[in-house]
Order: structure tokens, then sequence, then C-alpha cells
């Protein structure tokens, strides 16, 4: 079996649009940079697109200084934020799920501009200090549990002809970015991803550990933010595991390195 990287985004703002990148740092948090920052309630609790569809305009990007972000709808779109990173603010206590860490706060400027953006009181922390993730011996920075998710294009593509099969006009065929993937990878097969335990990136080497349990963020269009009621009414159909609706798989890097689209994907151990 030939499989090769065909995607590669970062996501610098949890709940944010995704950065596309050819190539990226892959670090032990995931790829360098991504869900760096949150947007956090005043108690301190995450916000995401679980919470405000709206959040999927948000086009953030980050240099390692200087985080920009953007809104997609030229018509709502204040001016840009630009805000030079900081470690130096009061640390908070915040949650990610049940999962208690902490982050740096960006200041009122920020706060600012996002409050009166998404009409909600919050506030944009910085990840610091550390974080285990759900299982498997490895660390995330503010994604939900793992820092790395991994998806075959042969397992949306099979998606879609269900879709389109169904009768569903709901966006079909739906984007890979509803999906919101680190990693896509073509030549695996629909659904090979499940089977595989680890692989190597290029010069990588990640651990799969868990399939990704799908919730609400998959129904929101990722250029509107207005959502339907696909993929999911589709997806329990047939990828109802569990109690969960399993769509990619959740994944830890165990080797470091610099990760590149085109790279060769090899499989080193099945389940």
């Amino acid at each position: 079996m030939s499989a090769v990287l065909t995607g590669l985004n970062v996501y610098p703002l949890k709940g944010g649009g995704g950065t596309v990148l050819t190539s990226a740092e892959l670090e032990p948090k995931g790829l360098r940079y991504d869900r760096e920052f949150m947007l956090v309630t005043p108690e301190g609790r995450f916000l995401s697109q679980r919470d405000l569809g709206l959040m999927a305009l948000l086009r953030p990007s980050y240099d390692g200084e200087v985080l920009t972000v953007r809104v997609a709808d030229p018509a709502a779109s204040p001016a840009p934020l630009v805000h030079k990173a900081t470690e130096d603010g009061p640390v908070r206590e915040v949650y990610v799920h049940r999962s208690q860490c902490e982050g740096v706060d960006q200041g009122d400027e920020a706060a600012d501009w996002f409050s009166a953006l998404l009409g909600v009181d919050c506030r944009l922390v910085r990840f610091t200090g550390h974080r285990e993730t759900g299982r498997g011996g490895g660390e995330v920075a503010f994604a939900d549990a793992y820092p790395l998710l991994l998806i075959s294009e042969e397992s949306l593509a099979d998606l879609n002809g269900r879709l389109a099969r169904s009768g569903s006009g709901e966006h079909t065929p739906l984007p890979m970015n509803r999906f919101r993937p680190n990693l896509v990878v073509s030549g695996l097969g629909a659904f090979g991803e499940d089977s595989v335990k680890l692989l190597r990136v290029g010069e990588t080497v990640v651990e799969l550990v868990k399939a990704c349990a799908r919730c609400v963020v998959t129904t929101t269009d990722q250029d509107t933010g207005e959502r339907g009621r696909e993929p999911l009414r589709t997806l329990a159909s047939y990828r109802t595991i569990g109690r969960g609706i399993r769509f990619g798989q959740n994944g830890i890097p165990r080797t470091p390195g610099t990760v590149r689209v085109g790279d060769p994907v090899e499989i080193l151990e099945t389940r």
C-alpha cells in the first residue's frame, strides 16, 4: 500500500479556522503553534464553535510572535486583530471540557476585540504549563484531548458518496475542513486509519490512539458559520461506535521532526 501526506493544517486559535501549510514542525504537543490560544468565559471555560458558530469565520495566523485574526465575512468584518503575544500577563486557571490547565491572559485589547465581535464577554489566553493527553502518555496544549487528528481522503470520499446517494442537499460534497484535521492522508483506503496503530510520516513517527468522537462542529459550514444536520445524521447510521459517532483518529507524536505535504506515509504497526 502506497500512502502520502496530502494535507497539513494548524489551528492557532482553538475554535477558529485553520491555516493550511505545506510544511510544519511536529513537536511533542503536536504541530508547532497548534491550539496555542483559546477564548474563555470570565469563569475560565473554553469557547469553541460548539457554543458560537461565528467562530468558524475567524481566520487566525501566528508566526511565533504576532497573532493576526481576520474575519471571513467582509460585510461584518472589523479591522483585523494584530496582537503581539505575551508571556507576562496574569496566569488564569482555565478548563478544556473537564481538564484543568493554565493560560496567560493576553490583555484587554484582545479581549475587547473578540467580545465585541462575538457578542459574549471573553478573554484570550495563551497556553502555558503542562497538560497530558486523555490517554497514551502524550502531552497537549488547548486541543480537546490529543495533539493530532488524522483523516484519510478516502474516508471523506466514502461519506460524500453516502450523502449523495441519500439525496441530502446540505453542502455536498463536504470539504475536509468540516472535520478540522491536522494531517490528511491519501492511500490508506476508506477508514483505513482505524486499523493503523503506528505510522511514519516523512521523518516523524505518530501513534494513533483513539477514534475521534464527532460533535456539532462538523455540521457548521466553515465559510458561513451556518449549521445543518449533516454529516452527523449520515455518520450516525454507520459510524456509531460505542457511545459516539467516530470519524478520524487522534494521534500522539512519538518522534518529532519536520512534516511536509507530499511526504510518504508508511504503516509501521497495525491494530
